[in-house]
């Protein structure tokens, strides 16, 4: 299903060369997390998809033990979901970052080691409590995602109506 927000992943890539991450920001269930592996799968010759709601205490260890380490970090990372990770045509991608401040915290440094390209996604990232203790990197670019609007069901609804 096409949607509109992947012509503004494509920009921030061809863009940013890698000096920004990109936030996608919205409500629940609006799809920012398939656009955004999507945009992975198309785009990039590998990805990884840390899905802070699904995080085990093993993938945790990686962020809190080696996040000022960054060779091992990667290395620990790539390990874990058993992807090889491809200097600046791969990225990594930090889905429901929310609930895990320290990833969205450390984003100043992983793009300033520049290997990777780094995409958020979250509900309700600028509330407090999901920024508490943490500097909002400034490295990071916010997009906002909206649920799909009237243009994209009639698309929809015509394709459905030629089957």
């Amino acid at each position: 299903m096409k949607r509109k927000i992947y012509n503004e992943l494509l920009q921030w890539k061809q863009k940013s060369n890698g000096k920004t991450a990109i936030m996608i920001d919205g409500a629940r269930r609006t799809g920012k997390s398939f656009i955004a592996e999507e945009f992975a799968r198309n785009e990039y010759n590998s990805y990884i998809l840390v899905d802070f709601n699904r995080a085990d205490t093993n993938l945790l260890d990686i962020f809190e033990n080696y996040l000022t380490k960054l060779d091992l970090f990667f290395n620990f990372l790539s390990l874990y979901f058993n992807v090889r990770l491809h200097e600046r045509n791969s990225v990594i991608i930090f889905d429901e970052v929310q609930l895990y401040p320290k990833a969205r915290a450390a984003i100043k440094y992983l793009v300033a080691d520049g290997r990777y390209d780094y995409i958020e996604t979250g509900s309700l990232v600028s509330i407090n409590r999901n920024v508490k203790d943490i500097v909002i990197p400034s490295e990071e670019r916010c997009i906002d995602m909206f649920p799909m609007d009237f243009e994209r069901f009639k698309q929809r609804e015509q394709r459905q109506n030629t089957y």
